[in-house]
């Protein structure tokens, strides 16, 4: 049964699959001993820091495995004799080990050891809904420095996320180090202004320099970071489109370059949109790609997902260049559209090489002949991702609405700039995964979801916060639990106390705090140009329009 106040263990978020109060409490003093095979101790130890747990041959915490059990499920007990964990893997009992957090005071999500806890006895067993359970985080758009990305990291692990799909290249920034390419650092990672106005506005620049990339180092130690909290980190190389920072850096990689022409140079993009700058997909793409790709799964570790991109690709240029054309030819396809579908699955075949598996946003499926693997990102709405999944794709939902958490929470000008209105915590609340609709083999290549991030109008770590949580909470639930359960809006209040402990600057239920509004510069929002229904339709009619001309899988 799921529960949603049960004695002394309110608020849990997202809700266990049962919880059961059998009354009484436990004492956990700071220090308190945990015992049972080492990786799952560890753990326990890192889903509770402030009770500075410390391993032993006996303990007031006991762990253990259970073969029976799914690696992310758990069950915890407690007792008057203290809290025994029973976990399917290491990801088991690092969730059991947050549960077991959120039975403390909202203190318990600071960093600083207390004198003791009190915690109430009951059991819960649990395990999740869905696999994936992710945060879409665009760090090309505007850098957020690495101790940003940790610290998400740490707000995933509270809340059960479990991928963290890194946007690690587009228009507007590459981010990552590259020691085969490296002008791709050195010169694609930086832009000289951002464009500040809105939809339908006079350019205007903020004419400051903006840029940076995570080494190689960085990268290896966000992966391992993220591992030892059962996340898991989804590089993302956006290609072949939204190419201009990869071609101001390397512009012999430029469709437009073929055939021995010298078009005007591409440079790292300063406004948002959709830009004509897209890669050659001849051979020699494909090679610096992969140079590229063995960087990043030699520097993140084990990594079983790469997202290759693939969306809003201006195929112009290919068209226009006889190399390409001929190219396209002699490999038996009848238009650039099939050629963009060769190019994504020759990436993907390069990545399966090297043990990932490709992921790519929804405009490559409907290009058609993608591997059997390819895990598919459906944002323009449902009804691509039904189309994904009944052609046997894995599917991970990302629709713009509701998990497009760039729109604002309300059609107020109290609000910061936002893309446009509105999504809000009950809309993120109220979306299935998997509907009811759909048939049995359909719902069951639904892998799970995650809430986006773009971050044209995020530009700091500041305002990040504001747009994940509380709707991220949400979220969370869904996709732990496949809904959202019995008394979610209470749990969320209850759940504020400890993003306020751990210091997030989240959008309050009631609206803005005065320093979060968006005033009357450049940060004011336009309620109304953009709406998010209006938008998801046109999507839609897109996705209609090009998948009655994709060719027969």
């Amino acid at each position: 049964m799921r529960l949603g106040m049960i004695g002394g263990m309110t608020h849990l978020l997202p809700l266990p699959a049962a919880v059961v109060p059998t009354g009484g409490s436990a004492e956990l003093p700071p220090g308190t001993t945990v015992a049972g095979p080492a990786e799952l101790v560890d753990a326990v130890r890192l889903a509770l820091p402030v009770l500075d747990p410390r391993p032993a041959a006996t303990g007031t915490i006991m762990v253990e495995s259970a073969a029976s059990l799914g690696a992310e499920a758990y069950t915890l007990e407690v007792t008057a004799q203290g809290v025994r964990i029973t976990a399917g893997g290491r990801a088991g009992a690092f969730y059991a080990g947050q549960t077991l957090r959120q039975f403390l005071p909202d203190a318990a999500f600071r960093t600083v050891p207390r004198a003791g806890w009190t915690v109430p006895c009951g059991r819960v067993e649990d395990a999740p809904r869905f696999s994936w359970r992710g945060v879409h985080l665009d760090v090309a758009r505007h850098f957020l420095p690495r101790r940003e990305v940790l610290r998400m990291i740490d707000l995933m692990a509270v809340h059960k996320l479990n991928r963290l799909h890194l946007h690690l290249v587009d228009d507007q920034g590459w981010r990552v180090e590259s020691r085969a390419h490296p002008r791709l650092h050195e010169v694609g990672s930086h832009r000289r202004r951002t464009l500040v106005s809105y939809y339908r506005e006079e350019p205007v620049f903020d004419d400051v320099p903006h840029g940076g990339y995570y080494t190689l180092d960085d990268l290896a130690e966000i992966g391992a970071y993220a591992r030892a909290r059962a996340v898991t980190v989804v590089p993302e190389i956006d290609v072949p489109g939204h190419a201009s920072a990869i071609l101001a850096a390397y512009p012999e990689l430029d469709a437009r370059a073929t055939g021995g022409r010298r078009p005007e140079p591409f440079h790292v993009l300063e406004r948002w949109g959709i830009s004509p700058a897209i890669l050659s997909p001849l051979p020699g793409t494909i090679d610096f790609l992969t140079a590229v790709f063995e960087e990043i799964l030699q520097a993140l570790g084990e990594t079983p997902y790469v997202h290759i991109g693939g969306d809003e690709c201006v195929l112009d240029d290919w068209a226009a260049s006889p190399e390409i054309v001929a190219f396209q030819a002699e490999l038996g396809l009848a238009g650039p559209a099939d050629l963009h579908a060769w190019f994504l699955r020759r990436l993907a075949d390069v990545l399966a090489e090297r043990g990932s598996r490709a992921v790519v946003w929804d405009e490559a499926f409907v290009s058609g002949m993608l591997r059997p693997d390819t895990v598919v990102m459906p944002w323009r709405g449902p009804g691509v991702a039904r189309r994904a999944a009944a052609a046997g794709h894995d599917v991970v939902q990302t629709p713009v609405f509701p998990l497009y958490f760039d729109y604002a929470e309300a059609a107020s000008e109290r609000e910061p700039l936002a893309i446009g209105d509105t999504i809000t915590v009950s809309d993120v609340a109220a979306f299935d995964p998997a509907p009811g609709s759909w048939t049995d083999s359909e719902r069951e290549r639904v892998l799970g979801a995650q809430f986006q991030l773009w971050s044209e109008r995020l530009p700091d770590a500041r305002a990040v916060d504001y747009r994940a949580w509380p709707r991220g909470c949400a979220l969370a639930e869904v996709a732990w639990s496949g809904s959202a359960g019995p008394g979610f809006d209470a749990r969320l209040e209850g759940h504020l106390g400890r993003l306020d402990a751990l210091g997030v600057e989240y959008r309050p239920p009631a609206g803005p705090r005065p320093w979060q509004e968006g005033g009357t510069g450049r940060r004011r929002h336009r309620p109304g140009i953009v709406r998010v229904d209006e938008a998801m339709r046109h999507l839609e009619e897109m996705t209609h329009a090009a998948d009655s001309t994709r060719p027969s899988m």
